[in-house]
């Protein structure tokens, strides 16, 4: 079963080395540095700054854009699957709940968005996927708003204090 490990920026070098994850991808904001587990190459890394808003014209913020959801996409196709992929940001409760997303519909297309926002709930009780990038996904992978409204249907989640990583699968178990 092909995997997303979604962590908070404090548990990423656990989370890989538990997972055996190899590719990450981080969500963060331009001015907040971190060092890449050795266990991920830097060539399989993909570092988009972006801050944890759902709209542009916030001062100084950036807002995930088009051109960082279109990485994402592209990323997780060049995923080889052989391990679980990590995704990050600061808490592992917005924006990295909305890049899994997005990148499990990308790479199996024919799911339903409200079992697939289901199954992000059911992992995690915490995750609130931004919106933002989930508008953006919507549009460049043509749901026609079923995703925004199946993440719209899963409610915000749950108070939570960056501590919560979760295992997401891209996709349902085939029964028996």
């Amino acid at each position: 079963m092909t995997r997303i490990v979604v962590s908070p920026l404090a548990r990423i070098a656990e989370m890989a080395v538990r997972h055996g994850a190899r590719e990450m991808v981080s969500l963060m904001a331009k001015e907040q540095a971190f060092h890449r587990p050795g266990v991920i190459s830097a060539s399989r890394h993909l570092l988009l700054h972006m801050n944890d808003i759902a709209f542009k014209g916030t001062g100084n913020l950036v807002a995930p854009g088009e051109a960082h959801v279109r990485e994402i996409i592209g990323f997780a196709a060049a995923w080889d699957q052989s391990a679980p992929l990590l995704v990050h940001c600061w808490m592992g409760v917005s924006r990295s709940p909305a890049a899994a997303l997005v990148a499990a519909l990308s790479l199996v297309p024919d799911q339903d968005e409200k079992t697939l926002a289901e199954r992000l709930r059911a992992a995690s009780p915490y995750a609130t996927p931004n919106t933002r990038i989930i508008e953006i996904g919507d549009a460049l992978l043509d749901r026609k708003g079923r995703l925004v409204d199946a993440v719209r249907a899963i409610g915000r989640g749950a108070e939570a204090d960056g501590n919560a990583p979760f295992m997401f699968t891209i996709a349902p178990e085939k029964a028996g």
